[in-house]
């Protein structure tokens, strides 16, 4: 089994999808247009390698909790079609295609959550979709997470828990992704790849010779 494992924010798309989702709740007045500069300031701390998962996820699902399953679903559904395919990179999805003919798994792995994760692995006809997962009662949301969050280590122990009984899993793997947050999965992959890398990613690719991507949109 050979892995392919994508980032979507800033990896395969130009943009975050959680920041999107957010101006587009606070757009369709669905959430407070407050939250949006809160929002950033947690952001700035992701890119720092400071943010708390757990307390930007319970943040920003404030304004889905109480709300169906079915609905959430459908309105990231449009959004992912309305809004992230047109950030879509062109060199990332022949690089996914590239993984496709050679018969490679493909993952799509997020730190966002699956609401918006999940229409872009169908999108993209990806393999697995791995995400954060929303907590939910009778199909109503509760505006928090479960299981292990898909961020920094816990992207590892998601891969591992996904593929538990395949030995080896990691053999032969290829990796991508912008954000140094995601060292722990570029390390664990048998080829890492550095997409459009934040500096920190930058520099630890630069020392390790690991391979540096720059993928542009469309003109």
């Amino acid at each position: 089994m050979r892995l392919a494992l994508f980032d979507l924010d800033e990896t395969l798309i130009a943009g975050d999808s959680a920041s999107l989702w957010l101006e587009h709740m606070v757009a369709q007045e669905l959430a407070p247009a407050t939250m949006v500069a809160e929002e950033q300031a947690m952001m700035s701390l992701y890119h720092q390698g400071k943010m708390d998962m757990h307390q930007y996820m319970a943040f920003t699902l404030q304004p889905l909790a109480g709300k169906s399953r079915t609905w959430l679903d459908q309105q990231c559904q449009h959004f992912a079609e309305g809004v992230l395919r047109d950030r879509l990179y062109p060199e990332g999805l022949a690089r996914i295609e590239w993984h496709r003919q050679r018969g490679d798994v493909l993952v799509l792995i997020s730190a966002s959550g699956e609401h918006l994760v999940a229409p872009m692995a169908r999108m993209l006809g990806m393999d697995h979709c791995v995400a954060i997962l929303l907590d939910e009662e009778q199909g109503m949301l509760t505006g928090q997470t479960r299981g292990t969050l898909s961020f920094r280590e816990g992207k590892v122990a998601r891969i591992n828990q996904l593929f538990a009984g395949h030995p080896g899993v990691w053999q032969e793997s290829h990796g991508y992704s912008d954000s140094h947050n995601d060292l722990p999965l570029l390390r664990a992959v048998a080829h890492p790849h550095a997409v459009n890398p934040a500096p920190g990613l930058r520099q630890v690719a630069e020392e390790l010779h690991w391979p540096i991507l720059h993928w542009q949109l469309a003109v």
